[in-house]
């Protein structure tokens, strides 16, 4: 079996070699004679070499084997002892003999000389640095220079622009190094691209794919002349004139009128609308939104709206329990007993968020499914839980979303196209009051899914940890900005002081993280593929015809049962309703209060049947929300983690199997229709030697056992990226163990 690292790299067994420069990378400051920490409790396993700072990311170059490790994991743009500036959360000087610490700032002084160097960073590593045998000055200016670059006070000071300007300034490296929509580099056996929603064909075609007949593009945002958090082009209901949605749109928050998400094939649409701010004028412009979409459904059905901000915890309460998940999982120690580490998490209230979601996706999907109503998504801004709770509606309903291109295209859709403030909530100006994880908490929210419903999905869960992952690599323009206009906006500005002639563009062109073929080599991209996956062709449009999803029969398994969790009532009953036609509801019904008590019913004997029968693994989805249900998602969390590190266990260990198994079922299949052309074995070499799974069958019936490398971490290391002391030996650690870091943050002083 081949190791996690390109053909053509030595290094796997060998000496740690650091990842070329990129294009646009320079080096800021470099010290000499660094110790590398490997494990708190002894130097042995200590690594020597060069700690580097360049404008892209801190590099550990080093001619030393890294010990106890058997495989690593290669990324092209970073080498393994790589850590990206975005991905820095905090910077620790420390003084031995003085008995002194400091957590470093931009532009700050150090009043000390370092001794050690602790980086914590944003997905959950640590790194520890000695400096005994270094220059004291040149220890001290590298740890200033981290400090600086990895906190910049301005967006164009990321490193992606620069990247940009080197390669507009030489054109002939231009051809064929950015690929925006992905191309074949996005993982896609058949070669599909990953559609960006920046053009106005792109939404065309999302619409005829949907069947959403009464729908159009609306082209009322070109030039960003209405809102500067919209796209340039959207859909809005056929019966809306751009005059009135010019009118309507000075009424929302930002200007951000009702966006179309998706279309069931019964009719019913999923649209997502920022709050009105006029009060005045709120249920009057509401009806006539909710008509319009009434008017965009076949049977005229009403339209239900839901309030995220009212029954979803807040961005603010998302923050605080990724920081507890983070302090339990990286800076506390574990406690004796299993049992109150478990209390602990619960405490995070992480998994609670993540059932909220899934729970409150679960109903609308209820009510688009069975009700055959419309659902519009209510948030104040509509670019926060709206982006959440939109993406995981349409990956329960709809399979094409729950492949690799489909998946693709919902981030870009309802993430980057939509003005989720990447650049503000993944923190990469350092603007902690604005930070929130909400894009993990939706990969989250998906692993549960993946989980519950392996052959459902075509990537696996190491795709979405690497998803993750980039978005904490300041090269992609994907994850860099808050809205599209933001990047015409500033990249025009940086264009035009670094004197690059832009032509026809609207802003510089940044690498998509799409072209995944920028990573990782195309043997490596391998790993993102399911082997579990039970493929259909995706919903397309033939001729004009649309050719929509059906429930099937046939393809299910009958493994994947179970039983219905009591969903709660509370959410339906208290949101509203809006009418048909052309009435204005001034309140409610005397018996309305009847009406919701008997659609909760309603909606929890929909769940009881659905969970009773065999689940359709290319129909609706509905996750189970038991406790035990919800899930850790510990590769996510606990890759970096010694002491949680499985050797020969964990998930990967299946994935291997049933990939053997897999490929042994391709390889039948080709020598079959080798055998039926009646063409000869070496005219067909090339189609025999292709494979679409990482790990390969040495043959049929092939009974070689699981490779040395694989363990519950695979296809990551923690070896050398986590440095605590070990604890082994207490019950907790037997199964999810950890130990006390050298430095606690919270004890951490700003000051000398």
């Amino acid at each position: 079996m081949m190791h996690f690292c390109p053909p053509t790299s030595s290094d796997c067994a060998g000496t740690s070699q650091p990842a070329q420069n990129t294009q646009g990378e320079i080096v800021v400051n470099e010290v000499n004679f660094v110790r590398k920490c490997i494990a708190t409790d002894t130097s042995q396993y200590d690594l020597w070499g060069k700690l580097v700072c360049t404008n892209f990311k801190i590099s550990f170059i080093t001619d030393d084997p890294m010990p106890l490790q058997k495989f690593h994991y290669k990324n092209l743009l970073l080498g393994e002892h790589d850590v990206p500036l975005t991905c820095i959360e905090q910077i620790v000087t420390v003084n031995d003999t003085k008995r002194k610490q400091k957590v470093l700032g931009p532009n700050q002084k150090l009043k000390f000389n370092p001794t050690e160097l602790i980086i914590y960073c944003k997905d959950f590593r640590i790194v520890r640095f000695r400096f005994d045998e270094a220059g004291p000055e040149s220890a001290k200016k590298v740890c200033l220079a981290i400090a600086h670059y990895s906190q910049p006070t301005d967006l164009q000071l990321l490193f992606a622009f620069e990247y940009v300007g080197e390669m507009y300034h030489n054109p002939a490296k231009k051809v064929n190094t950015i690929d925006p929509r992905g191309g074949g580099s996005s993982s896609n056996a058949s070669g599909q691209q990953t559609p960006l929603f920046e053009t106005y064909s792109d939404w065309d075609r999302e619409i005829k794919r949907t069947g959403a007949s009464e729908w159009r593009v609306c082209s009322v945002n070109e030039g960003y002349m209405i809102s500067t958090c919209l796209p340039e082009y959207f859909v809005v209901p056929s019966s809306l004139a751009d005059q009135d949605l010019k009118l309507y749109s000075y009424s929302f928050i930002g200007r951000r009128m009702p966006l179309w998400s998706w279309n069931h094939p019964n009719g019913s649409a999923l649209v997502r609308m920022a709050n009105i701010k006029d009060v005045l004028q709120q249920r009057r412009i509401d009806q006539r939104i909710c008509n319009a979409i009434t008017r965009s459904h076949p049977q005229r059905s009403d339209v239900y709206k839901s309030d995220l901000d009212k029954y979803l915890p807040s961005i603010q309460e998302i923050q605080a329990a990724h920081i507890k998940l983070k302090q339990l999982c990286v800076n506390e120690p574990f406690e004796e007993t299993e049992e109150k580490w478990l209390s602990s998490l619960e405490n995070t209230h992480w998994l609670e968020y993540i059932r909220s979601f899934l729970k409150h996706s679960a109903e609308l999907v209820y009510m688009m499914e069975c009700k055959h109503v419309s659902v519009v998504l209510q948030e104040e801004e509509g670019r926060d839980l709206s982006c959440l709770s939109a993406s995981l509606i349409q990956v329960m309903l709809d399979p094409y979303f729950r492949t690799i291109v489909g998946f693709q295209s919902l981030i870009q859709k309802e993430w980057v196209m939509a003005g989720y403030q990447f650049l503000d909530r993944c923190n990469h100006l350092k603007r902690s009051d604005k930070e929130s994880p909400l894009f993990l908490m939706f990969l989250d929210c998906v692993w549960q899914l993946l989980e519950q419903y392996p052959a459902a999905f075509e990537f696996s869960e190491m795709y979405l940890t690497i998803l993750y992952d980039s978005a904490r690599i300041s090269l992609f323009g994907t994850f860099l900005f808050n809205c599209p206009h933001q990047r015409v906006k500033e990249s025009t500005e940086f264009a035009i002081s670094k004197n690059i002639q832009l032509g026809d563009e609207k802003g510089l062109r940044f690498p998509c993280v799409w072209d995944w073929s920028l990573q990782f080599t195309s043997r490596d991209r391998l790993l993102f593929h399911n082997p579990l996956y039970i493929g259909k062709s995706a919903p397309c449009v033939q001729n004009g015809a649309v050719k929509s999803f059906k429930r099937s029969k046939k393809n299910y398994s009958s493994t994947l049962r179970g039983v219905p969790p009591a969903l709660k009532n509370g959410i339906i009953s208290e949101q509203e309703f809006f009418p048909r036609r052309n009435s204005l509801i001034l309140k409610l019904k005397p018996d309305f209060l009847q009406q919701t008590e008997s659609q909760s019913n309603s909606m929890e004997q929909y769940f009881r049947d659905w969970f009773a029968k065999p689940v359709d693994l290319h129909g609706v989805i509905l996750p189970h929300l038991s406790g035990t249900q919800i899930k850790l998602w510990k590769l996510c969390y606990f890759r970096w983690v010694p002491e949680a590190q499985i050797n020969h266990g964990g998930f990967i260990t299946a994935f291997h199997k049933v990939s053997l198994l897999a490929d042994e079922v391709d390889m039948l299949n080709r020598n079959l229709r080798q055998y039926k052309s009646n063409s000869s074995l070496q005219g067909n070499c090339s189609e025999l030697d292709h494979s679409r799974m990482y790990f390969r069958a040495n043959g049929l019936n092939d009974t070689s056992g699981a490779p040395d490398f694989l363990s519950s971490s695979f296809p990551f290391s923690p070896i050398g990226n986590l440095c605590r002391r070990s604890i082994l030996g207490t019950p907790l650690s037997k199964f999810l163990s950890g130990a006390k870091i050298w430095l606690s943050t919270e004890t951490l002083a700003n000051e000398d």
